[in-house]
């Protein structure tokens, strides 16, 4: 294929068209929203304790939260790195992820010194959101038993539907319409070629916190910051990745997280890096494949930090003597033709953030 092939197929995945709420723009450099206040800035905090046998030291985190906050933000204490992003008046998501559960997935000492942190910024208990698309997965991974009381949480809808186009809670005015459907969908209707939003992201809250997690994913490379959000605020998302050969992940991982709402609401991204997982992504195969990686990341700018996650994971592969996520073949434990790494580079190019390493701020903390 061609170049210039290629050139245009990218093009007419990515000629998306956009429902956007009235006054909702694409956030400018510096302002609250992607890449917001500090483009191409990652800070990454290890700690040695942070994690043993693949327990959490919940004391460790909250060190590793404070630290990574105030470095961040360049606030002198953490309360005022959290009032950076939010205030009393805020309604604030907190995007969770179950996929991989029991091994990789978001962990509760995590998300509870992320509440500890908005907390301190003035967020009521009953002001905050915990949110996964699916209700029976945000169950089975106990998500609803260790949230604190009155915080509250919703889904999209209760289960997978065959087709993925069920609007049980999702805003049928919000959505990324792209040429592409699944092989047993009607390409000619117009809802079979739509990515609905979620109320959660368009009515539910005005600031999001990305918590994603350090892990391999089978068609997409890697489950970060980027997916966490393309994958988990819409419906309609197998179209992306329906087959081992039908697979446009590089693309369309961008062209969601691309509208408008998203780019303004989600404020801060968090990666769970204390345990990751370096092969058989996104699911239950992880688990030969998990290591204690022993450190958290933050950034407002999402394709910064998942070019740095992409890096960890392969330089944990290579560890072990992997090849690469871009030149890895299918295997047992991972499936698809091409790993599609290339969606963090065209989120770059897309204004989504930074992907020049020479433009890259990462700033290294160990703290015990």
């Amino acid at each position: 294929m061609t170049e210039d092939r290629r050139q245009f197929l990218k093009t007419a995945m990515l000629t998306a068209a956009y429902a956007a709420a009235p006054g909702i723009a694409r956030p400018a450099v510096g302002e609250l929203g992607l890449p917001g206040p500090y483009p191409g800035r990652v800070v990454a905090v290890d700690h040695s304790g942070s994690v043993a046998n693949r327990a959490y030291n919940r004391a460790a985190i909250r060190d590793m939260m404070r630290k990574g906050m105030m470095e961040l933000t360049g606030a002198p204490t953490p309360e005022e790195a959290w009032r950076v992003f939010f205030s009393p008046n805020d309604v604030v998501g907190i995007k969770l992820n179950p996929v991989g559960r029991p091994h990789v997935i978001s962990a509760p000492e995590v998300v509870l010194e992320i509440i500890e942190g908005l907390k301190s910024a003035g967020v009521k208990l009953n002001n905050m959101v915990a949110y996964d698309r699916y209700r029976t997965e945000f169950i089975a991974a106990g998500f609803d038993k260790w949230l604190p009381e009155g915080v509250r949480w919703t889904y999209g809808t209760d289960k997978q539907h065959p087709l993925q186009l069920d609007m049980d809670m999702y805003d049928q005015t919000q959505y990324v319409e792209l040429p592409l459907v699944l092989p047993r969908a009607d390409a000619t209707n117009p809802h079979h070629r739509r990515s609905y939003l979620a109320n959660f992201i368009t009515k539910d809250v005005n600031k999001m916190v990305n918590l994603c997690v350090l892990k391999h994913h089978q068609s997409a490379g890697v489950t970060l910051a980027l997916k966490n959000l393309s994958h988990g605020l819409v419906n309609n998302v197998s179209r992306s990745h329906s087959t081992p050969t039908l697979n446009t992940c590089g693309t369309f991982i961008p062209a969601i997280v691309d509208h408008p709402v998203i780019r303004k609401k989600v404020v801060l991204n968090i990666l769970d890096g204390v345990l990751g997982a370096y092969h058989g992504g996104p699911g239950g195969k992880v688990q030969k494949y998990v290591w204690e990686h022993k450190a958290l990341y933050f950034a407002t700018d999402p394709v910064a930090m998942d070019k740095v996650g992409h890096r960890v994971i392969d330089e944990k592969r290579k560890e072990v003597g992997m090849p690469s996520i871009a030149l890895g073949r299918p295997d047992r434990d991972s499936t698809f033709l091409n790993m599609q790494v290339e969606h963090i580079e065209i989120a770059g190019a897309m204004g989504l953030g930074i992907y020049d390493d020479k433009k890259i701020d990462v700033r290294k903390f160990t703290i015990g």
